[in-house]
């Protein structure tokens, strides 16, 4: 296994323990799972009252939105936690490979977005009557996973600004909910004002959105290639910005002695 391997891999797992060791099991039921069953109940229920849609528009928007939560607060704070806490000079202070313990960063929190997202549709299926046909599970999955993956590159963005921001956070609970509004979690694309539907196409969940709700009626994978090809292209963008941002923060820091400047 090569320095840069061992980097990705054990320094991530390494830096999600030293940076969430302290959260119970208790806490993490009620933040990760509890609050996403009660968002995808609520608006299923909602949905179900004023009938704009039916059960699977609500259950699947929302199923997939919940994993948002670890990519963008737990990647926000994987990344800006490391100057709050004062780690952040040991970091950087390293030789190891900036992209393998960027990258590496990420892999705790697609794991946990998916696991949160797996939870909500499980929930769905045990108390709103959720149904997927077997052959649209793995199309499914494959969407969901994209789009885990493409949050946590828009976690990595908000993580980076707050090498050098003052009060990220600020910024991640503006953009997550912002995401529920426009991304067509629940209320679909077409049916927002032109400017907000274009807001949500150039970020993450919307076109994932879209091609699980393909996958669960029945669509093959094949015929997702293009919203999960645009899901996967915003991200990288995304990632690409990020570790570009990560970098002129870190080399602006050396040069002004402001890695630590709060």
């Amino acid at each position: 296994m090569t320095v840069s391997l061992r980097v990705f891999l054990v320094g991530g797992a390494i830096s999600y323990r030293a940076l969430f060791n302290w959260i119970r099991p208790g806490m993490y039921a009620a933040t990760m799972l509890g609050s996403p069953l009660f968002q995808i109940l609520f608006f299923t229920y909602l949905g179900r009252a004023t009938g704009s849609r039916d059960d699977n528009f609500f259950v699947v928007g929302n199923a997939v939105q919940v994993a948002a939560m670890s990519g963008i607060y737990g990647m926000t704070m994987g990344i800006a936690n490391e100057r709050q806490y004062g780690t952040l000079h040991a970091l950087l202070g390293t030789p190891a490979n900036r992209l393998a313990i960027f990258a590496g960063r990420s892999l705790p929190y697609i794991a946990n977005g998916l696991v949160v997202s797996a939870f909500g549709f499980a929930t769905a299926w045990l108390l709103l009557g959720f149904r997927v046909e077997a052959g649209a599970v793995l199309p499914l999955v494959v969407a969901v996973s994209v789009t885990t993956c493409s949050c946590v590159a828009l976690g990595l963005l908000i993580g980076s600004i707050g090498l050098r921001a003052r009060d990220v956070f600020f910024g991640a609970n503006l953009v997550y909910f912002l995401m529920l509004l426009v991304c067509g979690v629940n209320v679909a694309n077409e049916d927002l004002p032109g400017w907000l539907a274009a807001i949500g196409r150039s970020l993450p969940l919307t076109h994932g959105i879209e091609a699980a709700r393909a996958a669960v009626d029945g669509a093959a994978l094949g015929a997702l290639a293009g919203p999960l090809a645009t899901e996967a292209s915003i991200g990288l963008a995304y990632a690409a910005v990020a570790f570009c941002l990560f970098r002129w923060f870190e080399r602006e820091g050396r040069r002004t002695g402001s890695l630590e400047r709060s």
